[in-house]
């Protein structure tokens, strides 16, 4: 793919796969108008992240049989009470770059808390990317995902051939 990460971060390659659709509102499930992004983002805000100049969906990425895990420097929230009708659940994000088409892209990895998380699960290679608004975005689109390890972290989960790049300089 593009250029090599840059000093210290480390980068993981994937594919776009479709989603849910109910982080966007896209599956039209009423209990969620506009999508739990959406609904999420006050609650959020109140704990100090502001996700404004975030599209209010995801783009899934499968970055099998590599999964994702929260650095020690990803922001945590805990018992996000931002629906009556669904549990209190736990949310890491995590900085990352999104690389697509040879664009970089600010980006913050999106992960409720597989524990706390009551239903819509993803496969355990699925990661969601909160970005800006990305026309043209396709479900088997390369893209790569470059972060420091002190927000994300990359584990292993499978014998399938993957690409990784491990941080430059280490």
């Amino acid at each position: 793919m593009e250029n090599e990460p840059k000093k210290g971060m480390s980068r993981v390659y994937g594919a776009v796969v479709r989603g849910h659709g109910v982080a966007s509102g896209r599956s039209g499930d009423p209990r969620f108008p506009g999508g739990t992004i959406a609904m999420q983002i006050p609650f959020f805000r109140a704990r100090g992240l502001d996700l404004a100049g975030f599209f209010p969906g995801t783009i899934n990425v499968d970055v099998s049989p590599w999964s994702f895990r929260p650095g020690p420097e990803a922001r945590r929230f805990e018992r996000v009470a931002w629906h009556p009708g669904t549990p209190a659940e736990t949310f890491s994000f995590a900085r990352v770059t999104l690389v697509r088409k040879g664009v970089r892209i600010p980006a913050l990895v999106y992960w409720p808390h597989p524990e706390t998380k009551p239903e819509h699960f993803q496969p355990t290679g699925v990661v969601e990317i909160l970005a800006p608004r990305i026309e043209g975005v396709e479900p088997g689109d390369a893209v790569a995902i470059e972060s420091d390890p002190a927000q994300a972290a990359w584990d292993w989960r499978g014998d399938r051939a993957a690409s990784v790049a491990t941080p430059s300089g280490s």
